[in-house]
């Protein structure tokens, strides 16, 4: 189907237009001017002909096939213009012409029947309110865009066409060449994934980056992405982090922008690479478009400079990188081939005084090193620096090797010359260390995926019936929570640990119940209609006897009548005292594009404050659940330290696959949390202390 858009037999551009800078007009020009080899129609009724081309009074009263039309008429008239094309036959079309879901309500109704109109001809569209689609090998420039980019193998699609055009732009002055270049706008019918899944299967494109404001189907997303970056990467700027951000979003596309940590979560899943910025989503379509991901982690840097050499180390230790350790061989050929004053271990410093072939023969004992997986070389401009042989040293020794080699070439009037000596020998050059390592760490992250085999989600032995009777009865009863007992069932269905608890309807029931748990117990209110029993004053620990334990009965109704009068007291849950542990959460939220989110971090009430916490789109495997305990920042916290064993980690990652799996069998339980949930030293388990589920139901 893509056919049609990336390599076009023949294209109409409807509401082609004779004034210059009208846009109808330079969709014909940039046709012309890209060198189109395929007949070009313009559809104006009140011309006769546009830039030597003869004009035509509709896409029906053209006498040959139209394998392509671009739209650029009024929004209000575009109904009436696919209906024609259809009549003509047309598979494919791009609608350039704003006016529709984002300008408001009317014009979302307008799309709506134009997206009615292309499913039921079988029409594709993109767009509309875009810029157009750019295929540089085809010569096809069928946009209003400001340059034509030189045939490459990188493509780049685009939700903004304002954003579009400057990429073109960047692209142009930069030299980078692409494969396709697509604006979708609305997407109203072709999106991100369409296009992630085109571009997979394009043989011209080895590298897909893209900038998207919203997604609106994430499994999808998630299934294609995870597919195509089993092949070729996939980089993508994401706008709206914030939650003003978010809002702007929304505003500019008609889009809503789901929470940022869902797109990370979905991203890192989907082997997604997610750029900060555009000059980043740049630097890494430099590297991944020149050089090959590394066999492992291990980087060796060769500097003419200490500082930059520092600056690099910082950044390898701070990325899932490491600085490699040579061979006895390879430091014994630096020793034979630098000077005596030189730095001969990682970041080898072959001093400012350095000439070119100082740095062939360290890259050439590296590069040999089985125990380098991947090179960076800086420079700094000094009084004896011949940049270009530099450079040539540099592309010399990434060609003799299989090994990806970046460059740092810091300066600019002293070292332009060699960006292109550099570019010439496809060594990408960045401004600094940091990109440099970035983007080195981006291609250690997709190669590591590529040699990692999927795995799939663990399936546990719940007992289904249980966790059925619990949400039937909450439906029943138009609840959008469940109480503490109802909340418990269900954990102890899907096999999460709980301490020994007994319901008490009286304060006599309670005594009786403390006594048979056996003292100190904890007492807690058991009602639907309170969900954080602490801000109640709902949670009583260490109740030691049986005084403790009526007076607490007591103290607790009191409390929870003052905190919510109206609310359904049931009574008290006494509950056996938990062994302390290390203190975590595991919680799920259902996002509106990804569906369920698992989170993982540290518990306690402190947890919307320090914020220690990681996402994983569910369903989630045993490795992702382990990538998720080790991926917070505090995670040495649970690992053996100061005289504390190891907590049970494996424990952890079992029960986040559990939680997971209840999510997603269980579309009607919107949230959860398992907080505090103690862990215990290695083989000793965990245990859930409270749990809380939140509820929506399809009819609300």
């Amino acid at each position: 189907m893509f056919e049609s858009f990336f390599q076009p037999e023949s294209i109409a551009v409807v509401g082609a237009n004779r004034t210059p800078g009208k846009v109808g007009h330079d969709v014909v020009k940039n046709l012309l001017e890209a060198g189109y080899p395929g007949p070009i129609f313009p559809i104006n009724p009140k011309a006769d002909e546009i830039l030597g081309l003869r004009c035509y009074g509709a896409v029906t009263d053209v006498e040959q096939g139209v394998d392509l039309a671009v739209i650029v008429v009024p929004a209000k008239i575009i109904p009436s213009i696919v209906d024609e094309c259809a009549e003509k036959g047309i598979k494919a079309v791009i609608i350039i012409s704003a006016g529709f879901k984002e300008s408001g309500p009317d014009g979302a109704a307008l799309e709506q029947d134009v997206a009615e109109r292309c499913r039921r001809h079988g029409i594709r569209c993109i767009g509309p309110n875009c810029l157009g689609l750019v295929s540089p090998h085809e010569r096809v420039n069928a946009s209003f865009g400001p340059a034509m980019p030189a045939p490459g193998n990188i493509a780049f699609f685009s939700q903004s066409g304002a954003l579009g055009t400057a990429m073109l732009d960047i692209a142009a002055g930069e030299g980078i060449g692409l494969s396709r270049f697509i604006s979708f706008g609305n997407k109203m019918d072709i999106n991100e994934s369409d296009l992630i899944e085109a571009l997979g299967q394009d043989e011209k494109t080895d590298v897909i980056l893209g900038y998207i404001e919203s997604i609106e189907d994430g499994s999808r997303f998630m299934e294609v992405a995870g597919r195509i970056t089993r092949a070729k990467p996939v980089i993508i700027l994401k706008s709206g982090r914030t939650s003003a951000g978010a809002q702007a979003a929304s505003s500019h596309t008609g889009s809503l922008a789901g929470a940022d940590s869902a797109y990370d979560a979905a991203f890192r899943q989907s082997g997604v690479i997610r750029a900060e910025s555009i000059g980043q989503l740049f630097s890494y379509a430099r590297a991944f478009a020149a050089q090959q991901p590394p066999a492992g982690p291990r980087v060796a840097v060769v500097t003419n400079a200490g500082g930059p050499g520092i600056l690099a180390t910082d950044a390898i230790e701070s990325s899932d990188l490491q600085m490699a350790e040579f061979q006895d061989a390879t430091a014994r050929k630096l020793a034979d081939a630098l000077p005596a004053q030189a730095a001969l271990h990682n970041p080898v410093d072959v001093l400012g005084d350095a000439q070119a072939d100082r740095y062939k023969a360290a890259l050439d004992a590296i590069c040999a090193d089985p125990g380098v997986d991947a090179m960076l070389t800086l420079l700094t401009p000094q009084a004896s620096t011949r940049a270009e042989e530099y450079g040539r040293a540099v592309t010399g020794a990434a060609a003799r090797t299989d090994k990806p080699l970046l460059a740092c070439f810091m300066g600019s009037a002293s070292v332009r010359s060699a960006w292109q000596v550099l570019k010439e020998g496809g060594v990408p050059n960045f401004e600094g260390p940091a990109p440099a390592v970035a983007a080195l760490d981006a291609l250690h992250t997709f190669g590591l995926r590529r040699r990692t085999e999927p795995e799939a989600p663990p399936s546990h032995d719940f007992d289904d019936a249980a966790i059925r009777l619990a949400l039937e009865q909450a439906r029943e009863k138009g609840r959008s929570s469940l109480g503490e007992r109802q909340a418990r069932a269900i954990a102890r269905a899907c096999g999460i640990p709980l301490p020994r608890s007994i319901f008490a309807g009286s304060e006599e029931d309670a005594v009786r119940a403390a006594k048979e748990i056996g003292y100190p117990v904890v007492m807690k209110i058991s009602s639907e209609d309170i969900l954080h029993k602490s801000d109640a004053g709902g949670v009583l620990l260490d109740r030691k006897d049986e005084t403790e334990a009526r007076a607490a009965y007591r103290d607790l109704l009191a409390s929870a009548r003052r905190y919510k009068p109206d609310a359904d007291l049931e009574g008290v849950l006494v509950q056996a005292t938990a062994p302390r542990g290390r203190e975590v959460i595991i919680g799920m939220k259902r996002d509106p594009q990804f569906g369920p989110l698992i989170m993982f971090g540290l518990g306690g009430v402190y947890v919307e404050v320090l914020k220690d916490v990681v996402f994983r789109v569910a369903p989630i495997a045993l490795r992702d659940a382990r990538q998720m305990v080790e991926g917070i920042r505090s995670a040495a916290i649970l690992h053996a330290f100061r005289g504390q064993p190891e907590a049970d980690l494996e424990a952890l990652a079992d029960c986040l696959t559990r939680v997971s799996q209840l999510a997603v069998e269980h579309p009607e339980i919107h949230e959860c949390d398992l907080n505090p949930l103690f862990v215990y030293p290695q083989g000793k388990g965990l245990m859930a202390v409270d749990i809380r589920f939140g509820l929506k139901w399809e009819q609300q």
